[in-house]
């Protein structure tokens, strides 16, 4: 019997969209992983290989809180036989400084298992060899809200297709250290594992056995449409929180001084891979929105022939231009607001992804085939460098109106940085 398909498999296809993290979805249904750990195998190390993640820019502390959100005006549009969809989001924030608030993992210890035993295998890290859990960001749990940040401006961040919103720390942490709120969303049942409160693990449906064309193109809609009815029901409870509500599904303490502190006046989104579709649909339909970023992304459905009118950044990997990926060219020409499309040199789409400063610390020590696929050939430290000061810069532009020369001459503090448009 053939194998599954896997993320590896659609990436050859040409769907990058599908293909944020090469991984590969479980082979049985969508059910919950008891947080156990995973079991090296003989041939991997003893000890598993560290990994840490690089601070922000910014020396202004972070804090970050995780909340439980339950919808129930509908049923789960990816397994509809749950009646109603489950969420987690995290939010992170610049932080008062002090308290003994830990610091946040990368991955909750049940989803970090879970990486270990069906994700990392599909990035040919054999399992046990990488200490997933041990992984921990620059955020500190439930830290209270600086009082010196005053309001702050929201973002909304959604990883690639079947990723989790930890693929994307070191940028969404550079914004936060940077003042502003970012608000991260996993899609329960597309993202290869959720790990929800008590250490419950919902894994993604699987992948059809076939994956033609019309497979490939009916998945995408239907992942991009239950991400943006997600988006606009995480605003909604974002809205009660910064009224004073408290939205998690367990009331779950609040840091202190979260809702005070949010001005969704000032509300952007960023995507990366099909995450980067979702932000300029959402752009266009949702007035709320008064910037977006995609990072890397074809876009997927009706936004690819209207553009849109709101602030647009769109961030390419080197093999891509307007004129290469379905759907750029007319999104490019019908969008109507300030726009420019940058081009890292040597990049890949999982440049736009934590895989950029994480894989480079294993290559040493593992054998990772997949990883010039993955991540390129450019200098990881300049490729995460160019994206935080072109994506910071932005949303500065676009939501705190600071002027920026960032966008007139990228290419004279990045020479990797090509303008497409």
């Amino acid at each position: 019997m053939p194998p599954r398909p896997t993320r590896r498999t659609l990436l050859k296809l040409g769907t990058a969209a599908l293909a944020a993290t090469s991984t590969a979805y479980t082979t049985g249904p969508a059910q919950a992983t008891p947080a156990t750990p995973a079991t090296p195998s003989p041939s991997t190390p003893t000890h598993p290989h560290p990994v840490t993640l690089p601070p922000p820019t910014s020396p202004h502390p972070i804090g970050t809180v995780e909340l439980h959100l339950v919808d129930r005006s509908r049923p789960d549009p990816l397994l509809p036989s749950k009646p109603f969809r489950e969420l987690m989001i995290g939010i992170r924030y610049p932080a008062e400084r002090g308290g003994a608030h830990p610091s946040a993992p990368w991955l909750g210890p049940a989803a970090a298992a879970d990486w270990d035993r069906h994700s990392a295998p599909g990035l040919t890290i054999p399992t046990g060899a990488v200490d997933w859990r041990g992984i921990r960001t620059h955020a500190r749990t439930g830290a209270p809200v600086a009082r010196s940040a005053g309001r702050l401006p929201v973002v909304l961040f959604f990883p690639g297709d079947g990723g989790n919103r930890a693929l994307g720390t070191t940028l969404v942490e550079e914004l936060a250290a940077r003042g502003y709120a970012v608000v991260t969303v996993d899609s329960t049942y597309e993202a290869e594992q959720v790990e929800f409160p008590g250490g419950r693990v919902e894994r993604a449906v699987p992948l059809p056995d076939e994956l033609t064309p019309e497979v490939i193109a009916a998945l995408l809609a239907l992942h991009s449409r239950a991400r943006l009815a997600d988006a606009g029901f995480v605003l909604r409870q974002i809205e009660i929180l910064a009224r004073g509500g408290n939205p998690d599904a367990g009331a779950r303490p609040l840091p202190a001084g979260l809702p005070a502190a949010l001005d969704l006046s000032r509300t952007g989104v960023l995507g990366q891979s099909l995450g980067g579709s979702v932000a300029a649909q959402l752009a266009h339909d949702d007035p709320r929105i008064g910037a977006a970023v995609n990072l890397d992304g074809e876009f997927i459905g009706a936004v690819a022939g209207t553009g849109v009118g709101t602030p647009f950044l769109l961030l390419a990997s080197g093999p891509h231009a307007l004129d290469t990926v379905p759907g750029w060219d007319t999104f490019w020409a019908a969008s109507t607001g300030w726009k420019r499309a940058l081009r890292l040199r040597g990049s890949a789409h999982g440049s736009y992804t934590d895989l950029q400063v994480i894989l480079p610390q294993l290559t040493p020590h593992l054998e990772i085939p997949a990883a010039p696929e993955l991540i390129g050939t450019i200098s990881p430290a300049r490729s995460l460098a160019a994206q935080r000061t072109a994506v910071s810069a932005f949303f500065d532009l676009h939501l705190r109106h600071r002027p920026t020369g960032f966008f007139e001459r990228p290419g004279v503090r990045y020479p990797e940085v090509e303008v497409l448009g």
